[in-house]
C-alpha cells in the first residue's frame, strides 16, 4: 500500500521524492476536481440547449477598497507566511507528519512578516490601478456554470464536516473516548454523511442563485457518481481500512490476480495487523487474514455507474429523475458491497444494520418514489 503519495511515486517509476501528500488526500482532491469538471460540463450544456437562464445581477464597478479589504488581506498573508516559511526551512518534519505540523501552532515570525506585506501590497497594487476609476453600477448576467467555484467551496467544506459527524456517530465508541483526535483526525470520513450534508447546503446556494433545483441535483448526479469512484481508488491505495471481511477462499476468477480476490494490505495507513518483519517506517503493519479488496470494487462500480449515468444524461427529459437514478444505483451498489464490507452496526429491533446499509436503503425508497412523483407530474401538465 500507499499511504503516501511519495510511496506511490517510488514503487512506480522509482524516484525518492520526499512529498508532504498522503495519497488518500491526492485521490479526494482529483474526485473533487472531477466533480467539478463534469458537473460544470452539464450545466453548460443545460445552458445551451435553453434549459437554464442566466441571472440579471448587480454589481459595482471598480469599487473602492476598504480597511477592511486590507486588514483580511494582511491577515491572511500573515497566516500563510507564518505556516509556509516554516514549512520549507523544515520541511522533514512537515513530510515526517504533515498532519501534526499543519494543526500545530509552529510557525516562522519572519514568514508572517513577509506574508503581511505581500497581502498589503496586492492590495495597493489594486487600489492604485482603480484611482482613476470611478464606481458605476452595472448589470451582468450570471451563468449557473459561472457559480461552479462557490459551489465546490461549499461542497467541500460542509461536504469535510458531515462525512466527520457522520463517521464519528457510527464509531461513537472512539469519539467518546478522544474527541478531539476524533474530530481533527484527516482520516475517518463517511461518504454517505458528506454527500447528504453537501447536497441540502449546495441546493440551498443555488435555489437562493436562481438554479432550478431540480437540473441542479440533475447536472451533479454523474460527477458525484465519478468522485465516489476516484475517492474508493485513494481508499484502496492507501490502505485506510475501507476494507472487506476476511476471504481465506480460493481464487475461483482464474483470469484475475490473486489480490483482486483477496488482499491483505501490507503498509496501510492505518497501521491495522501485524508487524512486518525488515520494515522500517511508520506504516508497517500487515493484515494477519486477506480480506476482500471492497474500495477497489466499488472504484470500478463508481467509475462505470458515472459512464452510464453520462450515457442517460441526453436521453432524460423529466428534470430530477437522472438524480433519483442516480440515489437507486448508488444505494444498490452500497448495499450490495456492505453485505462484505467491515463496518459497526446497530441493533434493531434484533437486526444489526449498518448505517451505509440505512442510508442505501432510504436511497433506493427515495429514488424509486421520486421517478414515480416526477413522471407522474409530468404527465398532468
Amino acid at each position: 500500500m500507499y499511504p503516501t503519495l511519495s510511496d506511490l511515486i517510488r514503487d512506480l517509476f522509482g524516484l525518492n521524492t520526499p512529498l508532504p501528500i498522503q495519497t488518500f488526500g491526492f485521490f479526494m482532491a482529483l474526485s473533487f476536481a472531477a466533480a467539478y469538471i463534469a458537473t460544470q460540463a452539464e450545466l453548460k450544456r443545460k445552458e445551451n440547449n435553453g434549459l437554464l437562464k442566466p441571472q440579471r445581477k448587480k454589481v459595482i464597478q471598480n469599487k473602492p477598497l476598504t480597511s477592511t479589504d486590507f486588514a483580511v488581506s494582511i491577515m491572511l498573508g500573515a497566516l500563510v507566511g507564518y505556516k509556509l516559511l516554516d514549512m520549507v526551512l523544515h520541511y522533514a518534519d512537515l513530510v515526517n507528519n504533515p498532519q501534526a505540523f499543519i494543526l500545530s501552532s509552529r510557525g516562522h515570525l519572519a514568514g508572517a512578516f513577509l506574508g503581511a506585506a505581500f497581502g498589503w501590497y496586492t492590495k495597493y497594487d489594486e487600489q492604485k490601478k482603480l484611482k482613476d476609476k470611478k464606481p458605476q453600477e452595472i448589470e451582468i448576467n450570471e451563468y449557473p456554470h459561472e457559480l461552479m467555484g462557490n459551489i465546490l467551496a461549499i461542497a467541500a467544506i460542509t461536504g469535510l464536516m458531515g462525512a466527520k459527524i457522520f463517521h464519528n456517530l457510527e464509531y461513537i465508541g472512539d469519539f467518546i473516548q478522544n474527541p478531539i483526535e476524533a474530530l481533527l483526525s484527516f482520516s475517518g470520513l463517511t461518504f454517505y454523511g458528506g454527500l447528504i450534508i453537501a447536497a441540502f447546503s449546495v441546493v440551498y446556494y443555488t435555489h437562493k442563485n436562481g438554479i432550478p433545483t431540480l437540473h441542479m441535483i440533475d447536472a451533479a448526479a454523474p460527477g458525484l457518481m465519478l468522485a465516489y469512484g476516484i475517492g474508493r481508488i485513494g481508499c484502496h491505495l492507501s490502505g485506510d481500512g475501507d476494507w472487506g471481511i476476511v476471504n481465506v477462499a480460493a481464487n475461483p476468477i482464474v483470469f484475475l490476480p490473486d489480490w483482486f480476490w483477496s488482499y491483505n494490505y501490507p503498509n496501510n495507513v492505518v497501521n491495522e495487523g501485524l508487524p512486518m518483519p525488515d520494515c522500517i517506517g511508520k506504516h508497517c503493519s500487515v493484515l494477519p487474514q486477506p480480506v476482500y479488496p471492497t474500495p477497489l470494487y466499488e472504484a470500478i462500480a463508481g467509475i462505470a455507474l458515472f459512464l452510464l449515468l453520462w450515457q442517460l444524461r441526453k436521453h432524460i427529459t423529466t428534470a430530477g429523475v437522472l438524480f433519483c437514478i442516480y440515489l437507486m444505483v448508488n444505494g444498490a451498489e452500497r448495499f450490495l458491497i456492505e453485505k462484505i464490507r467491515v463496518n459497526s452496526t446497530y441493533e434493531i429491533f434484533g437486526a444489526h444494520i449498518t448505517q451505509a446499509e440505512l442510508i442505501s436503503s432510504l436511497f433506493l425508497i427515495i429514488g424509486s418514489l421520486g421517478i414515480w412523483w416526477l413522471n407522474k407530474r409530468n404527465k398532468s401538465y
